[in-house]
């Protein structure tokens, strides 16, 4: 009997021991779940602000640069319009010796951001359209002039060309909307 009750004692003993145990681990494992909890819990108010405020700095960067690419963009097809009418006016002026006169020479070209291109004797003056007609506020109704020069230093037969604020006169789209070639 006295085997029986220290057998006793003693599965008492370890009951009590794995009992303990697992009221530790159990506690263990709460202290895990209550810091994985706060770990998913998301960003603070604080880390939120911080990212709305870095999209607000981007964005007031980003949009005028944007806005002034499109811009440019559309400067640039109002060039190549007038750089159509290059061609025409150099052949003139290799097979009669001397620069057309004034509206001789006319390409007919328009598009949503050309009004006009037209030749006036001395320039190739390219015009935006009007914001009714679907060009740009930016540009419509600017200028965009090429002037004509044949003057030494310049080889017999040859053109050279000053676009924008080069030396050509009339132009006035703004600077910053040129190509650098026309600045």
């Amino acid at each position: 009997m006295r085997e029986f009750l220290c057998e006793t004692a003693y599965a008492m003993m370890l009951a009590r021991n794995v009992l303990v145990y697992a009221q530790r681990l159990s506690a263990s494992f709460a202290k895990k779940e209550i810091q994985m909890k706060r770990v998913q819990q998301g960003f603070t108010l604080i880390e939120l602000m911080i990212v709305v405020a870095i999209i607000g700095i981007l964005a007031a960067i980003a949009l005028p640069a944007y806005q002034d690419y499109t811009v440019r963009s559309k400067v640039s097809e109002i060039m190549l319009a007038a750089s159509g009418m290059k061609t025409d006016i150099a052949e003139w002026y290799q097979t009669k010796g001397t620069m057309p006169p004034n509206s001789s020479i006319s390409v007919g070209t328009s598009s949503k951001y050309v009004r006009s291109v037209r030749w006036n004797g001395t320039q190739i003056v390219a015009e935006g359209n009007t914001v009714a007609a679907g060009g740009d506020p930016k540009l419509a109704g600017l200028l965009l002039t090429f002037t004509a020069s044949t003057a030494p230093p310049i080889g017999a037969g040859q053109i050279d060309w000053k676009c924008g604020y080069q030396g050509a006169s009339g132009t006035t789209i703004d600077r910053k909307y040129l190509p650098a070639v026309c600045k």
